[in-house]
C-alpha cells in the first residue's frame, strides 16, 4: 500500500508535517509503516516532543502513541514522557489520537490537546455509545481539568460503519491565539 499513501509526500506545512499514530496504524503493522511515514517527510512523534518558533514565540508539540500499542507489546501512551524536558513556561500542544487521554495530558501539563478517533460518532443515534468508550468526548471543544481539548470529527469514514448520518465530516483549522484557540 506504499504507493497508495505516496501522495502524502505532497503535504507541505510551514513548520513541518507532524504525525502521531492512531489505533489503525498498529492494526496495519506500525513498525513497517514508520519508515514509510518518515520517507514521506513526516516528523513522527511517539511519546516525545519537538519545538518550533511561531513569530518568535516557542511552541512545543508533543505526541503520544495509541493504547492499541499495548496489544503488540509496544509502549503505550505516556503524556508525562511526551512532555518531558520542556520548560513550564512554554505552550504545550498535545497530539493524541484518542480524546480519552485528555485528563492525563492535562495532569502532565499540556496546554491544549487535539484528538480524533471518534469520527464524531458517525451516526447521531450511536453518539452516546461512542462517548462512553471515549471518556465522554465525541466531537468539538471541551475543557478537561482546565485544559482545552478539541476532538475532530474527521473527514472520512470508518470501514466498520461506512456511513455518516447527521454527523458532518470536517477538516478543522485551529488558530492558536494568546488567550486560547479558535476553530473554523
Amino acid at each position: 500500500l506504499e504507493e497508495d499513501v505516496a501522495p502524502l509526500a505532497d503535504l507541505k506545512a510551514k513548520y513541518g508535517v507532524i504525525f502521531v499514530p492512531g489505533n489503525h496504524e498498529y492494526y496495519s503493522g506500525i513498525q513497517q509503516w514508520l519508515p514509510v511515514f518518515q520517507r514521506l517527510g513526516m516528523h513522527v512523534l511517539m511519546n516525545e516532543n519537538t519545538q518550533i518558533r511561531v513569530n518568535g514565540t516557542p511552541l512545543a508539540i508533543a505526541g503520544v502513541t495509541d493504547t492499541a500499542a499495548l496489544n503488540w507489546g509496544l509502549e503505550g501512551p505516556d503524556p508525562q514522557k511526551a512532555l518531558s524536558g520542556l520548560s513550564k513556561d512554554i505552550t504545550k500542544l498535545m497530539l493524541s489520537h484518542r480524546p480519552s487521554l485528555a485528563p492525563e495530558s492535562a495532569k502532565a501539563g499540556a496546554s491544549l490537546q487535539l484528538s480524533g478517533h471518534t469520527h464524531g460518532g458517525l451516526i447521531l443515534p450511536v453518539t452516546p455509545l461512542i462517548a462512553a468508550f471515549n471518556g465522554g468526548y465525541v466531537s468539538g471543544p471541551y475543557t478537561v481539568d482546565g485544559m482545552p481539548l478539541y476532538v475532530s470529527s474527521g473527514s472520512g469514514l470508518w470501514g466498520g460503519i461506512p456511513l455518516r448520518l447527521f454527523v458532518p465530516s470536517e477538516i478543522t483549522l485551529i488558530t492558536l491565539t494568546g488567550t486560547g484557540f479558535d476553530t473554523n
